[in-house]
């Protein structure tokens, strides 16, 4: 089978979408309005962040990059998948199927990192507020939201480590989108290798990040109950809901999928666990931080009656 060059799989069908035309119509309908509304929100959040003086801090900033990554990982995903919903036979080449899980990737540990920069910008501002101006510089943040990015970068090369596998015989992927644990159930070739580095990769990049978090808000939730006043427990509670909210839909989803034991993974309970938090997550975070942040809905108020006047 390796040796006939007729076998050698150049091509995908994604058959992740089961149901017939009503079905996909109504899938189309969905992911149309979660695109839209995801594009809209970060879009909008961004422009906040850069027009309103009152959201030039820290925190916004990391926010402005999670919300241009939640546009970039859900237009790599979505546009395909609303095509695919459309068409009879949802196929995709080789190259455009490894661009896609990798840059899905790329994508993916960026935000794992981004959460965990955010946690620790909350712990020094509610945990050492005398300090924060001087630890959360404007150096400091550029430095960290680019050693998220680069870091991420570094992280995907590791799959390049392991030999690629070849896939030669079934190409019938049972998922939404071109994803690495359902493309290494095709491969006709030793993928253990690549089974270790995607564990190891997935343990580094959700178990120490998703650790760090925990550890910055036990140290947050002590701090705060030490505040005496309970309108100053309130605010400190406040600037960090939005930001845990975050965090558990999104490790959640992400620990649920790659770090379950393969003997107990279910194919169609984890395609639609990846499509929640590829394709609904990234419409939600600009809704959790807008709908529980007053300075973003004044900023917002303030920026509709700009939109007025005019």
């Amino acid at each position: 089978m390796e040796g006939d060059n007729d076998s050698v799989v150049t091509e995908f069908i994604l058959v992740g979408i089961a149901g017939g035309p009503h079905v996909k119509f109504t899938l189309f309908g969905f992911l149309f309005a979660i695109y839209l509304l995801t594009l809209v929100g970060n879009t909008l959040l961004i422009l906040l962040t850069r027009v309103d003086l009152r959201l030039h801090t820290p925190m916004y900033f990391f926010l402005s990059n999670l919300s241009f990554l939640d546009i970039c990982y859900i237009t790599i995903n979505v546009p395909q998948l609303m095509v695919h919903c459309l068409s009879k036979r949802p196929s995709i080449s080789l190259g455009r199927c490894l661009a896609q899980m990798y840059i899905s990737r790329f994508l993916g540990i960026t935000e794992c990192l981004l959460l965990a920069v955010m946690a620790y910008d909350r712990w020094v501002a509610i945990c050492k507020p005398l300090r924060y101006t001087l630890v959360m510089n404007n150096r400091v943040c550029l430095q960290l939201a680019a050693m998220s990015w680069s870091g991420s970068f570094l992280l995907c090369l590791s799959d390049f480590l392991p030999k690629q596998p070849r896939f030669c015989g079934p190409n019938a992927i049972n998922h939404f989108a071109c994803e690495l644990q359902a493309m290494l159930k095709l491969a006709c070739s030793d993928t253990r290798s690549n089974q270790i580095v995607m564990v190891s990769t997935s343990v580094l990049v959700l178990l120490v990040p998703f650790s760090f978090i925990l550890v910055a808000y036990v140290h947050i939730i002590a701090a705060v109950l030490r505040i005496h006043s309970t309108q100053g427990r309130t605010k400190a509670f406040s600037t960090c809901a939005s930001h845990i909210t975050v965090v558990a839909l999104f490790y959640g989803a992400a620990i649920f999928v790659y770090l379950r034991p393969q003997s107990k993974s279910s194919p169609d309970q984890d395609k639609y666990i990846s499509l929640f938090y590829g394709a609904v997550t990234p419409v939600l975070n600009p809704l959790i931080y807008s709908l529980r942040n007053k300075d973003v809905k004044e900023a917002l108020k303030k920026l509709a009656g700009m939109k007025m006047n005019c």
